[in-house]
């Protein structure tokens, strides 16, 4: 917690990255009641994984974006932080896993029995729901694959099942990938003619799967250092009306088209507008059933030992808020 001299103003030194749903808190147009929130510059993604990181190591912000598979990692593990049930990004998984199309991998199931890329880390949250995808939609055995990493967890004290392994040092994965040498990866973009999604359609599947079945993954949560929430009772349900405000204004934005220049990223919330209403829905209550399959999939894949309850997770005075 930092305070300035005079006392009245709590800051708290936050990592989050500037989206539509995050930018009113980010430029002020939005204030919590009970402090103020310090930002560090975050120019891009690369930066809020360094973010991730640095949390999970040095517990070094106050309030913190975070991956939610590194969360439930790191809280499995004992990190001193806990979250709010604020989901800043989503996204759709179907087009994360790619194959070299000259290597004989047609079809998911032809996985098994392969070395199969994996982008950073094995906890790494878009690898996590990929991995379920390939296994509750196209029936792979995922333990017949072995997942080649490129790089080392966040979560330093993890250890992953032995089906997984790191990549030799001095090859990149995007090498390994156009040359062949791995068939297929996940989240590993490349720009070669015979690298292709492995499964087709991928943006029309998971919208197929958003329709079907409600799959509309959860990829960040947002954590606070548990002695800053101890110290501040009411700090909590302050930062998720926060968050809740700032996303308000922007969805109300998006369905009056009043956001411009439009990304990719607007343009797949307007689309999941059009199939559940709220295109980023905060709450444990609105969430269960993501959140659930999220520690499912972490304990089918050896990301988890032991599920976590959806209680355990959030901060005890947000279970029952919604927006």
């Amino acid at each position: 917690m930092h305070d300035n001299m005079n006392g009245m103003t709590k800051r708290l030194k936050t990592a989050l990255m500037r989206r539509g749903q995050t930018e009113p808190l980010m430029d002020g147009r939005v204030k919590p009641r009970t402090f103020e929130l310090d930002f560090e510059d975050v120019p891009d993604a690369p930066a809020i994984i360094r973010a991730f990181r640095r949390m999970v190591r040095n517990l070094d912000f106050d309030v913190s974006e975070m991956a939610m598979t590194t969360y439930l990692c790191a809280r499995a593990h004992g990190k001193p932080f806990t979250a709010i049930p604020v989901f800043p990004m989503r996204a759709f998984h179907h087009g994360a896993i790619v194959h070299n199309t000259t290597t004989g991998v047609r079809v998911p199931k032809d996985l098994e029995g392969k070395l199969v890329g994996v982008n950073r880390g094995y906890t790494v949250t878009t690898g996590l729901w990929a991995r379920a995808i390939l296994q509750h939609e196209h029936d792979v055995d995922l333990s017949k694959v072995t997942w080649l990493l490129s790089g080392d967890e966040h979560v330093a004290e993890y250890r992953p099942p032995s089906n997984v392994v790191p990549m030799e040092p001095g090859k990149t994965m995007e090498e390994m990938l156009t040359r062949g040498e791995v068939p297929a990866a996940i989240n590993v973009k490349v720009d070669s003619p015979d690298v292709k999604p492995l499964i087709p359609h991928a943006r029309e599947a998971g919208l197929a799967a958003l329709r079907q079945r409600g799959l509309y993954p959860i990829n960040h949560t947002v954590v606070v250092r548990n002695d800053v929430l101890e110290a501040n009772p009411d700090l909590a349900p302050d930062i998720f009306r926060a968050f809740a405000e700032a996303k308000r204004l922007y969805v109300e934005r998006l369905k009056t088209g009043t956001v411009n220049p439009v990304s990719a990223s607007d343009r797949d919330l307007l689309t999941v507008m059009d199939i559940t209403g709220d295109p980023l829905p905060y709450g444990v209550g609105p969430n269960r059933p993501m959140l659930e399959a999220i520690v499912q999939y972490c304990v089918e894949q050896g990301v988890l030992t032991r599920p976590f309850t959806i209680e355990e997770l959030f901060a005890p005075n947000t279970l029952t808020l919604s927006a």
